[in-house]
């Protein structure tokens, strides 16, 4: 299967988290194929200090789209990810992984409607620092 994660940092040493974040994905979850370029955006949806670094990968696993999500978050928590967003109430973060499409072995776009898990991901057309990156690799 092919997903596109996008990842985004505003605490610590962003870029340094972001590679390191895309090295911890290919080591426990499979090959990333393309990398966009570093982007620079404030925070959506909450006010802070600190400006987030992004990056879009894809990423190609035989991994099911829960199973990515479960991997992604162990990723999270071990880069010091304390907690996630509740409601729609955004924090600074050390780290965020977000599937944002899913693709089967011939291509077709994947769809996942759960408690846990959608996708494509519901906001990612309304945001340009997923938005930019992505089209750098898709």
């Amino acid at each position: 299967m092919r997903y596109y994660l996008s990842l985004g940092s505003n605490l610590g040493e962003r870029e340094q988290t972001l590679r390191e974040a895309v090295r911890n994905i290919e080591q426990q979850i499979g090959t990333v194929t393309r990398c966009s370029s570093f982007y620079y955006s404030e925070p959506w949806g909450f006010e802070s200090q600190n400006g987030f670094c992004n990056i879009c990968c894809e990423l190609e696993t035989a991994m099911a789209p829960e199973q990515v999500l479960a991997a992604t978050q162990a990723i999270e928590r071990a880069l010091g990810r304390t907690h996630k967003s509740v409601n729609g109430h955004y924090s600074d973060r050390t780290i965020d992984i977000d599937i944002i499409q899913a693709f089967d072995e011939l291509g077709k776009e994947i769809s996942v409607l759960t408690p846990t898990l959608t996708i494509p991901h519901p906001l990612w057309q309304e945001r340009d620092f997923v938005k930019v990156p992505l089209q750098e690799i898709q």
